[in-house]
């Protein structure tokens, strides 16, 4: 994994192992409050990437896309993890009808597909994870874009010494 900027990492995922195996990576530096949008095309891998997150954190049930159920709520010791998946809105004002405003305090972490469904109404993301199909595998690009998301991300990456 590479640095773009001080705010961005990027790599290439081969298959849906290393897909799992990001997830795996990133798992122990979220915290409670977080929101995350995950984006990429149908069939990126954004599913997959959050089953790597969850089996990191401890989740041995089944990890299914939510979107039939729209979200997909895990609790993992102390904390919540809601998976949504927004693709079938129509309307940005389903989220609050739907009641999801309640699910994003300190101590869950929220994920979110298809978050442009819902403008205006989700609390800006503190990470936006992109997964990009590229030949076989898919590239994925981490942006941080608030204090909490640069140190969770700091606590993956500790900055090396330049040489």
């Amino acid at each position: 994994m590479h640095t773009h900027n001080d705010t961005a990492f990027s790599g290439f995922l081969s298959d849906e192992d290393a897909t799992l195996a990001l997830g795996q990576q990133l798992a122990p530096a979220l915290a409670g409050g977080m929101t995350i949008f995950l984006e990429g095309d149908l069939g990126a891998g954004k599913t997959t990437l959050t089953r790597g997150l969850l089996r990191a954190l401890g989740y041995a049930g089944r990890v299914k896309s939510p979107t039939y159920t729209l979200v997909e709520p895990y609790v993992i010791s102390n904390l919540y993890f809601y998976h949504f998946d927004l693709y079938r809105f129509n309307d940005p004002s389903e989220w609050e009808d739907a009641g999801f405003r309640d699910y994003f305090n300190p101590d869950s972490v929220c994920l979110i597909e298809w978050a442009d469904k819902a403008q205006g109404q989700l609390p800006s993301p503190d990470w936006i994870i992109t997964l990009t199909p590229e030949g076989a595998g898919r590239c994925f690009t981490l942006r941080a874009l608030t204090t909490l998301g640069l140190a969770c991300q700091n606590k993956l990456h500790p900055h090396s010494p330049a040489p």
